[in-house]
């Protein structure tokens, strides 16, 4: 592949801290929740910028069957609709794979812009979900929660990408 101007070459990423960083980011989604008994509409969903990260940046290791997998662990911690998330997260890991070599070329401020429609997608079609099945309305607040998951790319693509933007071999002469 080629590469733009200035961009790192990166380390293979190590398969045990892929999984151990969607596990945290499953249970980072469960404290928002628990902390905020579930009330609160604006809360980024935490999870699906992490599952969108890896499904960009490791295609052949993350994919539609994570998403699907850990969107019905979601739709079980929640005690929602049985599918839910699961659906909006397997459309927004296709959605992913699909522009992952041209999202790759942007900057990151520029990526993070790009990942906006599909967060904002997945968002729309959990709420047509909810409201189909007379769940409730939500309110504009949910309008938030894209936005933030946008936000949230910048320091999350930062640190999920720190272990491989280390030297394999650390020498004075030779910096990677």
């Amino acid at each position: 592949m080629i590469m733009r101007p200035g961009q790192q070459l990166l380390l293979p990423a190590n398969p045990v801290f892929i999984w151990l960083s969607m596990i945290l980011a499953f249970v980072a989604n469960i404290m928002l929740n628990f902390l905020a008994n579930g009330q609160l509409p604006w809360a980024p969903d935490v999870l699906s910028v992490v599952l969108v990260f890896w499904t960009i940046h490791q295609p052949q290791r993350v994919g539609i069957a994570a998403a699907f997998v850990f969107g019905l662990l979601m739709d079980v911690h929640e005690a929602s609709l049985l599918g839910q998330h699961a659906l909006a997260y397997s459309v927004l890991s296709f959605l992913a794979i699909a522009v992952h070599r041209r999202l790759l070329w942007f900057s990151l401020p520029s990526q993070a812009v790009q990942v906006l429609p599909l967060f904002a997608m997945a968002h729309v079609m959990m709420t047509v979900l909810r409201v189909s099945l007379s769940q409730g309305h939500p309110s504009w607040w949910i309008v938030l929660a894209p936005l933030l998951e946008s936000l949230l790319w910048l320091p999350l693509t930062v640190f999920l990408l720190a272990p491989q933007r280390r030297a394999p071999d650390p020498d004075a002469n030779r910096p990677l």
